[in-house]
């Protein structure tokens, strides 16, 4: 519960002072936490075949490593791989300002401030036990928002009241949290007197159980559905430029000779979205966040089929996919003028070669 209150702190001035004066990095909020718990210990995987044709590596102009270690780094079987545990915190007397939790010299950005040099100093809430589960990169990409955050949802609301920071939100947002029992508590600027956070990133089999329940969950919502061959799941011009020339042209193709259904995102509700790719063996399309939507719901021993364009690859579902026992697989395109084109022959016979 949160109760209306009229507070001020100079932290966010203070933070500033200190980065950009002294030079001096801000401490972690773990690393003054009071109180701190394992939920669910490191564990050791082996990862799981990646399945594409020959010499598609030989196209790639650019790796992308934005999520940690190289691309190719995790495309063959049998490498293990340690996940990180999954861990909470309690602060107590914490402040919410402008999108940054402050305690003392310790900060946790949730997303960055609305202003760089005058920072805001009041708040309006006072909230006895908050439960964060929201994260910067969850605020900054819907797809990473479905993907980590919701998550970490169920963390948030066993421990304290579900915190999210007060963002604008779609359509997409307020159904998914509909479908998934998500009732949070949206704040910009709050004090809490105990607030909770969360180590959740590692592919556990906690992380794990908690994915596959979310799926469920948003299946439950389709009657009857059947399994089928997949989805071609469109990206057009949305998110980071990452255009396919011919983008229609292979999901046509795939509709023709492999029975794949083809779903444009930004001209869906989220019902249809689910019903579509609900019972999907194979979810295929340009890589990016949008293909969330089918990863949701893909099923144990599904396949994931990411376009890459030859100046961007990158391979960010496969740990998922290995985590919950599917497929990934790739096709990379050639360049062409401000985009990149495939050939969809290429992309049907890598689906070909899924088990």
């Amino acid at each position: 519960m949160h109760k209306k209150c009229s507070k001020w702190s100079l932290l966010p001035v203070e933070d500033i002072f200190r980065r950009k004066l002294l030079r001096k990095e801000s401490k972690s909020l773990e690393s003054i936490a009071d109180q701190s718990w394992e939920i669910a210990p490191s564990e050791t995987s082996l990862t799981r075949p990646a399945y594409y044709l020959p010499n598609q590596l030989e196209r790639v102009t650019n790796f992308d490593i934005a999520f940690g270690a190289h691309p190719t780094r995790f495309l063959n079987a049998g490498i293990e791989v340690t996940h990180a545990p999954t861990r909470a915190f309690l602060i107590k007397n914490v402040w919410l300002i402008d999108g940054v939790l402050y305690k003392d010299n310790a900060c946790h950005y949730l997303h960055p401030r609305s202003s760089r040099w005058l920072p805001k100093i009041h708040v309006e809430n006072e909230v006895d036990r908050g439960a964060i589960y929201c994260t910067e990169i969850g605020n900054q990409y819907f797809g990473q928002w479905l993907l980590d955050d919701c998550i970490t949802y169920s963390l948030a609301s066993a421990v304290g009241t579900p915190i999210t920071t007060n963002q604008p939100i779609s359509a997409h947002t307020s159904a998914y949290e509909d479908w998934l029992d998500m009732k949070p508590t949206r704040l910009s600027h709050a004090f809490f007197k105990e607030v909770v956070i969360f180590s959740d990133r590692g592919h556990n089999q906690h992380r794990r159980a908690r994915f596959r329940a979310m799926s469920a969950k948003l299946l439950s919502h389709v009657e009857n559905f059947q399994s089928h061959p997949g989805v071609f799941i469109l990206r057009g011009s949305t998110g980071q430029k990452r255009v396919l020339k011919n983008e229609m042209e292979v999901a046509e193709y795939l509709q023709e000779k492999r029975g794949f259904r083809i779903l444009d995102i930004s001209k869906t509700d989220v019902p249809t979205i689910v019903a579509t790719c609900a019972g999907a063996k194979v979810i295929a399309g340009v890589e990016g966040s949008h293909l969330i939507h089918g990863v949701l719901v893909l099923p144990i021993g599904g396949a994931i089929l990411t376009i890459q364009p030859p100046y961007r690859f990158i391979d960010s579902f496969k740990p998922t996919t290995d985590r919950d026992e599917q497929h990934f697989g790739f096709v990379v395109g050639i360049a062409e003028g401000d985009g990149f084109r495939v050939d969809p022959v290429e992309v049907v016979r890598t689906i070909d070669l899924f088990p």
